[in-house]
């Protein structure tokens, strides 16, 4: 069976006359008689009746459509397969992201992208959001991680959702899974001196009518969760930036879930190569890598 009058068939159902069905498929109003004559004698029926209405399908034809339009489409899928795979055999993906999401997101979805694809070379660099977004206006990567939402230069795709957490020291007494407001105000906070992640968490005290006080600003994660060890204040920060969580310091949530959606993000308007493309549907979980996306939630063993 010629799968090309398969297709002129279904253009024919679709427009319901010859010469538009031509006109689309860009061919002449023989040669789509022609197609239609031969796949009707190959099959011992008539597909179509024709008339001044136009062309319709008969009952056979309509009970035909449905197989002619699985076998197309097969088609086009092993297509796409084929030329996404000689497009793979080399090439790149640069990406940019910030610290956490390139420490405990990315890794296992570039594994598993070079896993079925050794021969693209994959690149990482970390920077803040505001680098990321300028990296990506330079054309100096093809993908970045940052936090959602961002503006409308950017297509974006969520990925992981990140909670933040309290970071306390280690006291006399249990504490509560779920802190209070009254028992998070007699703490002093170290805060993350990066103005997304700081200007959330000032946001959130102040939209529930609490007071924040503010021992230290720090720009390192890092070093935030180590001066938290020593005692020397309570912190608040995304799960992620918090890992990893050395002892003696206590994870507890938020009288109220504050929530950090991480996304990944392109120039708008941008043809990219099937290696990128690709590489998307690795973060997104579609293509073929649907059904294999990492769970959204970053719940990664802090109790």
């Amino acid at each position: 069976m010629n799968i090309a009058h398969l297709q002129i068939f279904l253009a024919v159902v679709e427009y319901g006359n010859f010469s538009t069905a031509a006109l689309n498929l860009d061919i002449s109003q023989s040669a789509v008689s022609r197609a239609i004559a031969s796949l009707e004698e190959e099959l011992g029926v008539s597909l179509l009746s024709r008339g001044r209405f136009g062309a319709r399908p008969t009952l056979i034809g309509d009970r035909v459509l449905h197989y002619a339009r699985q076998i197309v489409q097969a088609r086009e899928d092993i297509e796409h397969e084929i030329n996404l795979e000689k497009g793979l055999h080399g090439g790149r993906v640069r990406i940019a992201s910030f610290r956490s999401a390139a420490t405990h997101l990315l890794p296992p979805k570039i594994a598993r992208f070079s896993h079925r694809f050794p021969s693209v070379e994959v690149t990482l660099t970390e920077d803040d959001p505001t680098g990321v977004e300028q990296a990506l206006r330079e054309g100096q990567v093809d993908i970045g991680l940052v936090p959602l939402p961002r503006s409308e230069e950017f297509d974006t795709w969520e990925i992981a959702r990140d909670e933040y957490v309290v970071l306390l020291p280690q006291s006399p007494e249990p504490l509560p899974k779920t802190l209070t407001w009254e028992e998070l105000s007699t703490h002093s906070f170290i805060l993350y001196n990066y103005a997304e992640c700081t200007s959330a968490v000032r946001d959130h005290w102040l939209e529930w009518g609490q007071s924040l006080k503010v021992a230290y600003e720090i720009k390192e994660d890092s070093t935030i969760v180590s001066m938290v060890a020593q005692g020397l204040g309570a912190a608040i920060l995304p799960r992620l930036a918090a890992l990893p969580i050395p002892e003696g310091v206590q994870v507890r949530s938020l009288p109220v879930p504050l929530v950090r959606i991480i996304g990944a993000a392109v120039l708008t308007n941008v043809l990219f190569s099937p290696a990128v493309l690709t590489f998307l549907d690795v973060l997104k979980g579609t293509g073929m890598f649907a059904g294999k996306r990492d769970t959204p939630e970053v719940r990664q063993g802090l109790t």
